[in-house]
């Protein structure tokens, strides 16, 4: 396995149970019992994630100004609604008694709307830029072993469609989604040189497929939380 398939593979792996974590982890936190469990952990998650993020941006040839410039702004983005969402859902499970009230409805926005938007901005923007980036400087020999980039496609391709659906941004991971299997489709020979981009892109359409399933099922995009799941 080269450095650069391990990288993905971790990353895949990191990412899906930090993003995931929160929504099984809700026992009260004991040191300060109106956080939750998942509260405190999900505060890690930006400062492990980006760091992976920036390791795989740096494959290849050294960053322009401008590519350091857009993986600082695009990170700003993601770390910026991740925490906005982090402590506006942490206060919302206060307000469950006060659905319609004005401190409630502005705790709703910043979580569910502006926060998970900004978030998830910048999650797709740092992918295009890793997926650019990769296209810029693909492996000079084809990768003989494609395992590790399917088996992190696979989990990160679930990991997408869930987050996507659940956050409500499916106005922008569905056609985000499309655009890399566009890609993917432009870029065909020459994705065993580019494992980043072979990633991605098998990751989106994975979750294309979902996307397809889910609207055929339910005939729209409802969240799991809307349909009693979690």
């Amino acid at each position: 396995m080269s450095s650069s398939s391990r990288l993905i593979l971790i990353f895949a792996i990191v990412f899906a149970i930090l993003i995931i974590n929160p929504a099984f982890l809700s026992q009260q936190f004991a040191p300060y019992p109106l956080l939750k469990v998942g509260d405190v952990t999900d505060i890690l998650t930006p400062l492990i994630l980006i760091p992976l993020y920036w390791l795989l941006f740096r494959q290849g040839e050294a960053p322009s100004t401008l590519e350091n410039i857009l993986f600082l702004v695009f990170a700003a983005f993601w770390v910026e609604g991740q925490g906005m969402h982090l402590g506006a859902n942490s206060i919302g499970h206060l307000l469950d008694d006060a659905k319609g009230t004005d401190p409630q409805l502005l705790t709703h926005f910043f979580d569910e709307v502006l926060g998970h938007y900004l978030w998830h901005i910048g999650m797709v923007a740092l992918t295009g830029l890793l997926i650019w980036r990769q296209i810029k400087n693909p492996l000079e020999a084809a990768l003989s072993s494609l395992w590790s980039e399917i088996v992190a496609a696979l989990i990160y391709g679930i990991v997408y469609f869930i987050i996507v659906i659940e956050a409500g941004t499916v106005p922008l991971g569905l056609p985000f989604a499309v655009i890399v299997a566009i890609v993917g489709l432009m870029e065909r020979k020459s994705l065993r040189q580019q494992p980043i981009t072979l990633f991605f892109v098998a990751a989106h359409g994975l979750a294309l497929i979902l996307f397809v399933v889910w609207f055929v099922k339910w005939g729209g995009f409802p969240q799991f939380s809307d349909l009693g799941w979690i």
